[in-house]
């Protein structure tokens, strides 16, 4: 473990050398980032719905209740599968920057470990129709110069700049050549956008032939671009699956984050501000469960990027459901002094890096099958908190901004795709609405 954090450390002072380059005549340029996700690290999440546990089990979560929960609500789930392996493939992948530049530098992760991963090429173009490039914007993509890179485990890796403008709120198509078999493993699920997966070295095409399509993030962490002003940032949006954008519509860029980053260009003063989406499914406070916890994860997603200024926290319904849901073994529960505490250390851990950060208020999840008194209690205690601690430096109300106005437990039927949870495309306009863009100037 020693050697492990000692490595990690070099990696923070790499990254931290690298997010200020030299643009001649000794100037220092300051890179924020203008996308970026994050990888599933750790475990992989339990299932969210399991069947109440059978007289055998013992008691179970549901306080007392003699019958088994009903089945979840039905509502289609935005995951694609996507391959195990990658060997003679190319993959592109399509991601949409936040704030422009007149270049802009990536990053890759392999940051789960396992075997080492070498990228064969890397291209970089303005994406178009279908998963084409625009004509006369394909770059190559180096690393010291060289057109090929090797991540070995645990191993996160910068571009040169790619000298290639690209306009706010524009999608940047990268494609990543792979020539030997590679086990795909440092990955974030749910991307939203298309992927497209095809034989051979077509990181260069402008079109694709037959591609397979998938919606995930292949070891691409971030996208950067230079800072157009000193007070120029990168907001850090940090949550679960509510932030991921799981109800809103692939491909629309209708998760809040993305909201947000189209209200920032509205404003003449914050419109240079970047924003990056570390949401992760599932994801949880205090334990691991899809990808690390947040708690684990903070320095990687958060502390690791370049420019950030701002945090939007959005966690804590996770560790709540999992306290409650019936037949989930009792060493999952957490109580709502521990969620608290948990936040606390959140908040702390960013002042110490002159980062501020934003608490959104949980939003209400009346309707699902495994809804109690319990459940409901953690909920008012951990929102009433966030509200009135003045631990943070802002609180955003999520929850006011998207509470049914007949059931104030529950989320507005105007916003709820069925599931009782994840905000839809309506929804999630609500939330990005309900951000005081006054708290970043």
């Amino acid at each position: 473990m020693i050697g492990f954090r000692w490595i990690v450390g070099l990696q923070a002072l790499w990254l931290a050398a690298a997010s200020v380059a030299h643009a001649g005549e000794g100037q220092p340029v300051r890179w924020i980032e203008s996308w970026g996700t994050a990888q599933t690290l750790g475990p992989q999440a339990q299932p969210p719905f399991r069947p109440a546990p059978s007289k055998e089990d013992g008691p179970s979560k549901n306080d007392g209740a003699s019958r088994p929960a009903p089945p979840p609500p039905s509502s289609p789930s935005p995951m694609v599968p996507y391959p195990a392996t990658l060997s003679d493939q190319t993959v592109r992948m399509l991601v949409r920057a936040s704030a422009g530049g007149e270049r802009f530098r990536l990053e890759f992760s392999n940051a789960l470990g396992g075997d080492a991963v070498s990228f064969g090429g890397v291209h970089a173009a303005l994406a178009g129709e279908g998963g084409s490039t625009q004509p006369s914007t394909d770059r190559i993509v180096t690393f010291g110069g060289k057109p090929t890179v090797t991540l070995f485990p645990g191993a996160r890796v910068v571009s040169d700049p790619v000298e290639l403008p690209i306009a706010a709120l524009s999608e940047v198509a990268i494609s990543v050549y792979l020539p030997e078999p590679t086990q795909v493993n440092t990955v974030h699920a749910l991307g939203l956008n298309p992927t497209y997966i095809v034989p051979g070295d077509a990181a260069a095409a402008q079109t694709l032939q037959g591609p397979i399509l998938a919606r995930s993030y292949f070891w691409l962490n971030g996208l950067s671009v230079p800072a157009a002003d000193s007070n120029a940032g990168t907001i850090v949006a940090f949550g679960d699956s509510i932030t991921d954008g799981y109800a809103t519509t692939p491909g629309a860029h209708q998760a809040w984050p993305d909201l947000l980053a189209q209200r920032l260009q509205d404003d003449p003063v914050l419109r240079h501000w970047g924003v990056v989406n570390v949401g992760i499914s599932g994801n949880r406070i205090l334990k691991p469960g899809a990808g690390d916890s947040a708690l684990a994860r903070f320095d990687e997603d958060v502390l690791a990027r370049p420019g950030v200024k701002w945090v939007i926290l959005l966690e804590g319904i996770n560790d709540i459901n999992m306290s409650i849901i019936p037949g989930i073994p009792d060493s999952e529960d957490v109580t709502a002094e521990q969620i608290i505490d948990g936040l606390k250390q959140l908040v702390e851990r960013a002042h110490l890096h002159g980062i501020k950060v934003a608490g959104g208020t949980v939003m209400g999840t009346y309707g699902l099958p495994f809804y109690n008194d319990r459940g409901k209690a953690m909920w008012e205690q951990v929102n009433n908190w966030i509200r009135t601690s003045g631990h943070f430096d802002a609180f955003i109300d999520f929850e006011a901004a998207t509470r049914d106005p007949a059931n104030p437990l529950a989320i507005n039927p105007e916003f709820d795709p069925g599931d009782h949870v994840h905000p839809n495309d309506a929804g999630n306009r609500a939330m990005a609405n309900a951000i005081d863009l006054g708290i970043f100037r």
